[in-house]
Parts: structure tokens; sequence; C-alpha cells
């Protein structure tokens, strides 16, 4: 269910947490915003280790 990027991004995105979703910018809503920001609250931060904390 985890999306991941190659190295080929910039170094500073090797933690970062990405939202994939099928909107395109024209068509994002506040309700797409809202499942975005729930996804992200719900994430379980490990920091960079692959155990669970």
């Amino acid at each position: 269910g985890e999306s991941r990027v190659s190295n080929f991004l910039l170094w500073q995105a090797a933690y970062a947490e990405l939202f994939f979703c099928d909107e395109l910018w024209p068509d994002f809503s506040p309700e797409t915003l809202n499942k975005a920001l729930i996804w992200f609250a719900g994430r379980d931060r490990r920091f960079g280790s692959s155990a669970p904390i």
C-alpha cells in the first residue's frame, strides 16, 4: 500500500511523505484535501527505520 520514489528526486525528499491521488489539480477539491490530511494523520512514521517504533 505504499508508493516509493527512486533516488532520482532531490536528496531532501528521501523521507518525505507524499500523497498520490487520482484527481488532477483543477479538480482537487476540499474533500480530496481532507482525505490527504486524514491519510497523513494516520501514517506510521518510522523515521527511516524499516521496523515499527
